[in-house]
């Protein structure tokens, strides 16, 4: 009896996206008959494909752990996903594959495609634009982020080579809590067991990193992501700025980037006098983006300090007034 080429890779593919598949489920999903599951199973073990048969009341077929399986099968749809999804992310730095990973992946997938879904997608890259600037290269090792991402998902201390952003480097301890992405990088954060500290580390500035024996059970409180921005928010820079800003906490981080001001409910008071203001904390090397940002806020605010940051707020209102009247700037 002849066996459709079609129904056996369909079956191959259905097996290939893991877990134990029963004898009924897959008839099911290839509409054949229980016998004729098993014949085909049998044809791909012919074909050395290692189909495991599992005992047992929820029984099945399953492909060996850990096979090596030959070039994917893809949909239209699935191609142009795997593509797009690797194409974006270069362009965004999301993509955890250092060097040229990303763009040999892209030619493998594009190699095994059929010649006429290869055109079509080639035609959607070639006339694709993005509107954002193309993202630094900070990609982390797979050699770091394999080892960082299974202490943190089994709790598990991990020893790390790190080179801090003024150059000293060493070996640090760190019972790590969560893995994030933002902003084009990649970083762990979790409790620096050297400085007795928490602290977030960027993965591609880390040399080497070991998974120590034992666990350790991460504490309550923000999450991994939560961390990470306040810890961008907080870091050290030249101005540390202190607002008041009329309205909920929940509000203003609306309106705020979680990686800039670092955002609490105060009591009321304040200029203006009134309640419902909350204070906002920024970090920042220069002080002149400060004003439009506050004014774009559209809320009463009030600038605890620097003095210099009232000066400068003065100086947009004055130019924004000689805007609204149509009076031209002064010629320099």
């Amino acid at each position: 009896m002849s066996r459709p080429v079609s129904r056996v890779l369909t079956l191959l593919e259905l097996l290939q996206s893991g877990g134990v598949r029963t004898v009924a489920e897959l008839a099911g999903r290839l509409g054949v008959g229980e016998r004729t599951v098993r014949r085909y199973v049998d044809h791909l073990v012919d074909l050395d494909v290692p189909v495991e048969s599992v005992r047992g009341r929820y029984g099945g077929y399953r492909l060996a752990p850990g096979h090596r399986m030959p070039p994917l099968m893809l949909s239209d749809d699935e191609a142009l996903a795997v593509l797009l999804g690797l194409v974006a992310g270069r362009r965004t730095g999301i993509t955890a594959a250092a060097g040229t990973a990303g763009e040999t992946a892209a030619a493998k997938v594009r190699r095994v495609l059929p010649e006429r879904l290869r055109h079509r997608l080639d035609a959607v890259l070639d006339s694709l634009t993005f509107t954002a600037a193309p993202a630094g290269s900070a990609a982390p090792e797979a050699a770091v982020l394999l080892p960082v991402a299974d202490a943190v998902r089994h709790h598990r201390p991990l020893a790390i080579r790190y080179t801090g952003g003024r150059g000293g480097s060493g070996e640090r301890t760190v019972y790590p809590y969560g893995l994030v992405a933002h902003a084009g990088r990649w970083y762990v954060t979790g409790r620096d067991l050297s400085a007795g500290a928490d602290r977030t580390f960027r993965l591609d500035r880390i040399d080497g990193a070991r998974v120590l024996p034992g666990t350790f059970e991460p504490p309550p409180g923000p999450g991994p992501a939560e961390r990470v921005l306040t810890a961008l928010a907080t870091a050290p820079y030249r101005h540390e700025v202190t607002v008041r800003v009329r309205g909920t906490a929940g509000e203003i981080r609306a309106l705020l980037p979680g990686s800039v001001a670092v955002v609490a409910d105060a009591d009321g008071g304040g200029e203006g006098g009134g309640e419902g203001w909350c204070r906002v904390e920024i970090r920042a090397e220069r002080l002149d983006w400060l004003p439009g940002l506050l004014a774009s806020l559209d809320r009463p605010f009030v600038v605890e300090r620097p003095d210099e940051l009232r000066g400068l707020v003065a100086d947009l209102a004055g130019r924004l007034m000689d805007a609204a009247r149509g009076t031209p700037p002064p010629r320099g």
